[in-house]
């Protein structure tokens, strides 16, 4: 049976006082019995008690008591009390230090390093880590994490850290023991029937790489394995964000918001995809529900920071830096930051705050912003430099390339280079409408209004999408075929009434139809780049 959790792995952890990971694994014990149809009543009950006390010992009171309900339905009688006292039997040591008060302790490096080998816990191990990766110690950090998993394998966080930390696949499960250690209590020897575990570690390496497909697509097999688990559901749903396949991310998070209502993690993902489908009755029970939960998280006020947006922009703009005050490693808050100061026509500051995301952990969206800031900065040559450094980082990605074609578009002398772009990003993802609407806008800005209205027509055929409509719209109010472009702002309306291009262009549109002209498009001949070295290097990737 190759997706085996130990229980006794759970129990390990909440000894050890690694409830995160406990938490983590606790998921899969979860979700491994209740899709095993053999399972009893009583083995269930007893996989959520554990489950329930990682998140009573994380402080998350709400998912432990809903947990614990959870536990109770399957006995259908109240558990007796030493069911549970065998968890609570923890060293006073493991409750006051807990991994998720890191933040708070008072240890310092030296006095870490001052601790012998032999003497060091599983969490010390761990905590060590933190600290050296926090410091931007990443090799005493790697260490530090593989010490972990050479004592358990099922130490959840030091797998996704050495992931990070760009640690390949094999390297982190050559780290796995084969023989019980002596030094927990319960034996790790179920490696041969935890082929899963082996499948997580090199979907997490996937991810961090940012090869986004291959991930997904270990992910859902693990899905299938371990039916409703929310650790790979939510997983799932922050790569399908980051990716552009909001409906895809959008059903994941509700769907774990169905499992359990109380979940926080990633939230604020899921409020930023609410406010992409302009859904401000959704966005506003989230956040209502959010605050209900636990008010003290960074998500919490990202997600606040998202809905506060339409009202003001300021006021946006301190949710979003509290979120980072909160926790200053949390990178949607960055994210958000960037964009709002970005819309408030502070560019510089937004390329500080993308910056921050990308030290963190960079990924799609923190490219996105800093190419974006680079090119309202008149920074031609860095936004170049940082859309070339998004495509090595993801060469099979369409988003990068199109990115690099939106910094070539930019200038009259590199708008054939940017269509060559555009036309890759959609032969690598035919369904890419951001690449498909980027190079109507250049058939457009070349004249080519007839290209323009058969490759965005092609698309309107499979996608009922409302910026689709707003382009046609815009090309055909530009050909002067306004009752087409009028039948297309209102199509895109009645998809999204919140469209701000559909609102706007109406108003254009008006004008025009009592023949005036509503503005000229400026052509910008100034910030024409060439750059010999980095066209060499585009068509090798090309």
């Amino acid at each position: 049976m190759d997706h085996y959790v130990p229980k006794d792995q759970v129990t390990t952890l909440l000894d050890h006082g690694l409830f995160t990971s406990a938490q983590l694994l606790g998921g899969f014990l979860v979700s491994s019995s209740t899709g095993n149809s053999e399972a009893s009543p009583q083995l269930k009950a007893e996989s959520l008690v554990l489950l329930g006390d990682s998140f009573f010992k994380e402080k998350e009171y709400r998912r432990a008591i809903h947990t614990y309900k959870q536990a109770l339905l399957h006995l259908k009688t109240i558990l007796k009390p030493t069911a549970t006292t065998s968890r609570s039997s923890l060293s006073a040591s493991n409750r006051s230090s807990s991994p998720s008060s890191f933040n708070n302790s008072a240890i310092n490096e030296n006095e870490m390093e001052g601790i012998p080998s032999k003497a060091k816990t599983l969490q010390m191990s761990l905590m060590m880590g933190k600290l050296y990766r926090y410091t931007r110690h990443t090799r005493a950090a790697a260490a530090c994490y593989k010490e972990c998993l050479r004592q358990c394998p099922y130490i959840i966080e030091a797998i996704i850290a050495l992931a990070e930390l760009g640690l390949p696949a094999k390297d982190i499960i050559s780290l796995f023991p084969q023989t019980p250690s002596r030094s927990a209590r319960a034996p790790f020897d179920h490696l041969e029937s935890s082929r899963w575990l082996q499948h997580y570690v090199e979907a997490q390496c996937c991810i961090a790489s940012n090869d986004y497909k291959g991930g997904l697509e270990l992910f859902s097999e693990l899905l299938q394995r371990f039916p409703n688990n929310i650790h790979i559901l939510l997983e799932m749903a922050k790569v399908e964000a980051i990716i552009g396949k909001i409906d895809e991310a959008i059903m994941n998070f509700e769907k774990v918001r169905s499992i359990d209502p109380y979940v926080v993690a990633y939230m604020d993902e899921y409020a930023l995809l609410l406010k992409t489908k302009s859904d401000q009755s959704k966005l506003n029970k989230l956040v209502h529900d959010l605050l209900n939960i636990d008010p003290t998280r960074p998500e919490v006020f990202v997600a606040l920071s998202v809905l506060w947006e339409r009202k003001d922009d300021r006021g946006a703009l301190s949710y979003a830096e509290k979120s980072i005050r909160i926790d200053e490693r949390h990178v949607p808050g960055y994210i958000v930051k960037g964009n709002l100061l970005l819309s408030m026509n502070r560019p510089d500051a937004a390329a500080i705050a993308f910056r921050g995301a990308q030290d963190l952990r960079a990924d799609l969206r923190s490219y996105q912003g800093l190419v974006r800031s680079y090119l309202a900065l008149s920074k031609i040559k860095e936004a170049l430099h940082a859309a070339r450094e998004a495509m090595k980082a993801m060469p099979q990605s369409a988003k990068a390339l199109k990115l690099v074609g939106d910094v070539h578009a930019s200038s009259t002398t590199g708008r054939e280079k940017a269509k060559k772009f555009y036309e890759s990003a959609l032969r690598l993802e035919p369904g890419y409408l951001g690449a498909a609407l980027a190079l109507a806008e250049l058939h457009v800005m070349e004249g080519r209004n007839g290209d323009a209205v058969s490759l965005l027509e092609r698309y309107l055929k499979d996608w009922a999408d409302d910026s689709l409509h707003v382009k046609l719209a815009q090309v055909f109010a530009a050909t002067n075929m306004l009752q087409d472009a009028l039948l297309h702002y209102q199509a895109a309306l009645r998809i999204n009434p919140q469209n701000e291009a559909a609102k706007k262009g109406l108003e254009r549109l008006e004008k025009q139809m009592k023949g005036v002209d509503p503005d000229a498009p400026e052509e910008d001949e100034e910030n024409d780049v060439e750059d010999v070295d980095g066209d060499v290097e585009e068509n090798e990737l090309l």
